[in-house]
């Protein structure tokens, strides 16, 4: 039998220590990365809108940037080094599962409607079977099986503010939601 010093089993303790850390840390990273990616999709669509409502508004004057301090200024950090290009599968699935939002450019169906992402349709459904109740964002992300992390639940959020938007869904509350009468 081999005796184990107790600095060989220091050193076995410190690397299944590390070997945790490296499984927690990966599990936060997909989580941020997700949530990353919500945010992305908000920033855009948010981004979109507002170039529509300016469009809209008469002789529009281009907005002025924002005034910040000068503190918020000096503690934005250097352009970080390049992280590696995701691929598309990647970027769908970081969105959760293909929350995409409606694509202005592609066509739309023979009769003009357009194609939405997963998530909206999934949402749809779900308010289709809801009827008339009221319903927060959590609990439709929970029925969808994406209340797994901030992110997925803030996807589902920002759907909801999309649809809102296009009178689909209704808000009847604060952070309430029920289907749009038909």
């Amino acid at each position: 039998m081999v005796s184990v010093t107790p600095k060989a089993r220091n050193i076995e303790i410190t690397a299944e220590g590390l070997q945790e850390d490296l499984a927690r840390l990966e599990i936060q990273k997909q989580a941020l990365e997700r949530e990353l990616a919500a945010v992305t999709a908000h920033l855009g669509s948010v981004q979109r809108a507002l170039s529509a409502l300016q469009a809209l508004m008469p002789e529009a004057v281009p907005p002025a940037p924002a005034a910040r301090p000068a503190d918020v200024v000096a503690e934005v950090p250097a352009t970080p080094a390049p992280a590696p290009v995701p691929s598309v599968d990647e970027v769908e699935d970081a969105a959760g599962d293909g929350d995409r939002a409606e694509d202005d450019s592609g066509p739309g169906d023979a009769d003009g409607s357009k194609a939405y992402g997963k998530l909206t349709e999934q949402i749809l459904a779900y308010f289709a079977d809801a009827g008339n109740t009221d319903v927060r964002a959590r609990d439709v992300a929970s029925a969808l099986g994406r209340d797994t992390d901030s992110g997925s639940i803030n996807a589902v959020r920002s759907t909801l503010d999309r649809l809102v938007g296009q009178s689909r869904v209704r808000r009847v509350g604060r952070g309430l939601y029920r289907a749009a009468k038909r």
